[in-house]
């Protein structure tokens, strides 16, 4: 760690350790520029930053730097539509083809929304070529995906949807709501409470954003089976990053969420406090266990762990990588980074970086200091 950049931050005595493996991280050259927060009652008690936000080494990664979190997107997505839910604009048990008909087609017509969000719609990605630009055209890539046959029986098992979850789900979300994901987000969540956090990033933000160290390997996917094949393996498999302005003003609900970590362990305090931060109720108590109850569990069809999906959200029944306990979840993202809510204990945490590991989920990093955290309890 250059000693020109301290590590900076809240971190009462109680928390030392958590300091401790903040730094450590750093000293060993694990980290370019990261990002620590845990919450307790939706009160950020540890809030640790450090290290450049660029590559070049020339900006510090600060309070105010925007990180990519890829897939740690979903959880923010699943907290949108459980508030959906709530409302009673969807309900989780009912055919997703009842909010969007063309769904239907291949055989799908009877999935619920909540297997839809739970990875059991058979759609991890495209087993034929598609062309690469359709992901940035909503309409299409949706219709492409309402007319596709599953890669597997549906509601048979769960198989992990990296990209297409986005548009599954905000799909979903569009035809009860009217609204596309981004709009509700900082309509009803980010702008009132005052959250620092895009899903479709104005240009005007993007001298803010930290530069990703990409990983140095692949992750272990196992056998490259169909289903891991079109999620992972294919060169049509995601949206091309050419154009680094149109990923990042695109709005793909499962993987390009721009925000801090303080955000975004606030934002999972709703989940974690009965459905309420800063006096302000955002869900029922009923709606939180709903979204955090298991679907499915099993071994995933593309993911080479045994899961246990939520709707939409990873559930550390089977993990163990958002704390101790069995109730907590959330969502990780490539290279490293998570968000989850321990409803049980009134927790929330986040962490966010830019050296990208190649652990596919529990980073040896956030895992350090997720524990160190908990211990200080």
């Amino acid at each position: 760690m250059s000693d020109d950049l301290p590590i900076q931050g809240l971190c009462p005595p109680r928390f030392e350790r958590v300091r401790e493996a903040f730094t450590d991280h750093f000293a060993q050259g694990l980290e370019g520029g990261a990002r620590f927060c845990f919450a307790i009652e939706g009160e950020i008690v540890v809030d640790l930053w450090g290290g450049h936000a660029d590559r070049a080494r020339t900006r510090p990664f600060d309070q105010r730097t925007l990180t990519p979190v890829f897939s740690t997107t979903k959880a923010v997505t699943a907290l949108v539509l459980a508030r959906a839910v709530d409302q009673g604009l969807i309900d989780y048990d009912q055919p997703a083809a009842e909010l969007w008909p063309e769904f239907a087609q291949g055989g799908k017509g009877q999935l619920s929304v909540a297997q839809v969000l739970s990875h059991q719609s058979g759609l991890s990605g495209f087993a034929e070529p598609i062309d690469p630009n359709l992901w940035f055209d909503w309409q299409g890539l949706c219709a492409a995906l309402a007319a596709m046959t599953p890669l597997w029986p549906p509601g048979a098992a769960s198989g992990y949807h990296p990209i297409t979850f986005g548009y599954l789900a905000g799909e979903l979300f569009r035809r009860a709501d009217g609204r596309t994901v981004g709009q509700a987000l900082a309509e009803d969540l980010t702008g009132p409470l005052g959250l620092d956090m895009f899903l479709g990033l104005p240009a005007g933000e993007d001298a803010r954003v930290a530069e990703m160290h990409r990983p140095s390997a692949l992750p272990n996917l196992g056998e490259m089976t169909p289903p891991r094949r079109a999620a992972f393996g294919v060169r049509w498999g995601s949206p091309p990053a050419q154009d680094m302005r149109r990923w990042r003003a695109m709005e793909i609900p499962s993987a390009n969420l721009h925000a801090t970590a303080e955000s975004l362990a606030r934002l999972m305090a709703i989940l974690a406090c009965d459905g309420r931060l800063d006096g302000r109720a955002f869900l029922t108590p009923s709606t939180i266990a709903e979204a955090g109850r298991e679907r499915i569990a099993g071994d995933d069809l593309v993911l080479p762990y045994r899961m246990s999906w939520g709707a939409g959200f990873m559930r550390n029944a089977t993990l163990g990588i958002y704390g101790p306990g069995e109730a907590s979840f959330g969502h990780s993202g490539w290279g490293g980074s998570c968000a989850f809510a321990d409803p049980a204990r009134r927790i929330s945490a986040a962490y966010v970086m830019t050296r990208q590991s190649a652990d596919l989920l529990g980073d040896p990093r956030s895992q350090r200091l997720i524990a160190a955290a908990y211990n200080s309890l």
